[in-house]
């Protein structure tokens, strides 16, 4: 028969083995999922590479992009600008005989219009009444 030093000895050893496999069973669980990580981060990384380079390259043909939308857009305000110069060169060259021939067909109506002996009629405006309403 075992004593009662003997029995917390075997009592304590049972334990100490049960703790050593569960911690040896989660230590293999651990050791599993850090290969599947392992793989999981290696396949990332062979697909991450090439999805890098077109990346890259999709920034490069952006960027060529912009840069003929800007020296579009420089031909573009070159070619406002000479529209605004064509059209002030046009309005002054235009307006001023357009204005004069206006001017002297308005002044031939109205001579002829108008009888001779007869001076042209004023617009009179409203006697003003004096005192107050």
């Amino acid at each position: 028969m075992l004593t009662g030093g003997q029995l917390a000895g075997l009592i304590v050893a049972v334990f100490w083995a049960v703790l050593v496999c569960f911690v040896s069973l989660v230590l293999l669980r651990l050791a599993k999922l850090l290969r599947e990580t392992t793989k999981l981060v290696t396949e990332l990384g062979d697909q991450a590479a090439p999805l890098l380079d077109d990346m890259a390259k999709t920034v490069e043909q952006a960027a060529e992009q912009l840069d003929r939308t800007d020296v579009i857009t420089k031909q573009m305000a070159g070619v406002s600008q000479n529209v605004s110069a064509v059209t002030t060169v046009m309005t002054s060259v235009v307006s001023g005989p357009l204005v004069k021939a206006a001017s002297f067909s308005y002044g031939v109506r109205k001579a002829l219009s108008r009888p001779s002996e007869q001076p042209p009629a004023r617009p009179q405006l409203p006697a003003q009444r004096k005192g107050r309403r």
